[in-house]
């Protein structure tokens, strides 16, 4: 356990940083969305796309992957917009906080940190989640967000806007080239290659401190706003969810699919429940506010996920590697 602390700490170690320097003023908050277009739209990009272009297009093209963590992110939806809506909390801040519960922090925080606990052949897989997430997770939410009073037109129309959102995100069209690198086996010309790998080392660690940038600016926006006070039992359980439930359902649905007989790598699996074990994306909260769901309960969820995330984490790479 301490050998996985000692290579989890660093990660989250810059986190804490990034929300430090934010909380107490150190880094404007004027210049976090610069940091988050550099990482978006330059960094992230490039680590993703070099992690595509060295990983075996078979692994890129897993389908029983696919659709076992694809079936795993509708359940963990259904399931947290069950036990979420209320009186209080009606269909649109009931589906993102399922959008914040099933989906992990995996291109800011768990491509590097996975690859830095088992090694390169971990991305492959990893990358497969992301693309489950962007495309299916994120949709499937902001259709269901859609649900009070809209219909099945809003519904409709709204799951039309994120799949234009995805589209516009680089980070697909950069695993998408990177795919066709590794199964063409081109090489772009020296100078270039060393120019995108220095983005890509970029990436982790500006991402990081970010993601705690982000949080530290929800957290001083809940304080500035004078909101009414969210009640805790309206954004731990769902933080808990995300921790524990996602990747223990993760967990159990592979291991049965692999009994039915579906070619699932053992490796692989190993990667997608670790995914599921990580914090909820920090970018959900700007998805929220954007569809007028309540960003100060999603932003607490992401933080808290965020804290606890570095014991619960670990202890799900101590279990799996037992």
């Amino acid at each position: 356990m301490t050998e996985i602390l000692g290579v989890t700490f660093p990660f989250f170690a810059l986190v804490l940083a990034g929300y430090v320097a934010a909380y107490r003023r150190m880094l404007p908050i004027e210049a976090i969305p610069g940091l988050n277009s550099f990482v978006l739209f330059f960094a992230l990009p490039c680590l993703l796309y070099r992690f595509g272009a060295k990983t075996p297009i078979a692994q890129l093209l897993d389908g029983s992957l696919f659709f076992t963590y694809l079936l795993c992110a509708a359940l963990l939806v259904a399931f947290t917009v069950a036990t979420s809506l209320n009186r209080r909390i009606r269909w649109n801040d009931a589906s993102f906080g399922a959008l914040v519960a099933a989906f992990p922090n995996t291109g800011f925080m768990g491509v590097p940190l996975l690859v830095a606990l088992l090694g390169p052949q971990s991305a492959g897989p990893a990358i497969v989640t992301i693309l489950v997430d962007l495309f299916f997770t994120c949709s499937l939410c902001i259709a269901l967000s859609r649900m009070d009073g809209a219909g099945a037109q809003g519904a409709s129309q709204a799951a039309r806007k994120a799949l234009q959102g995805v589209l516009a995100n680089p980070m697909p069209w950069a695993i998408g080239l990177g795919a066709l690198t590794s199964a063409t086996q081109w090489r772009w010309p020296a100078p270039v290659e060393q120019t995108l790998g220095l983005l890509a080392d970029a990436a982790s660690p500006v991402a990081l401190f970010t993601i705690g940038a982000v949080l530290a600016r929800s957290t001083l926006q809940a304080r500035d706003s004078h909101a009414a006070t969210i009640p805790a039992r309206d954004f731990w359980p769902v933080a808990l969810i995300k921790l524990i439930v996602h990747p223990l359902l993760v967990l159990l649905v592979a291991t049965a699919a692999m009994r039915l007989g579906l070619p699932l790598d053992p490796f692989a699996v190993k990667v997608m429940v670790l995914v599921a074990a990580l914090p909820s994306a920090s970018n959900v909260s700007m998805l929220s506010e954007r569809f007028g769901a309540n960003t100060g309960r999603i932003a607490r969820i992401i933080l808290v996920s965020t804290a606890l995330a570095f014991l619960s984490f670990s202890g799900f790479v101590a279990l799996l590697s037992g």
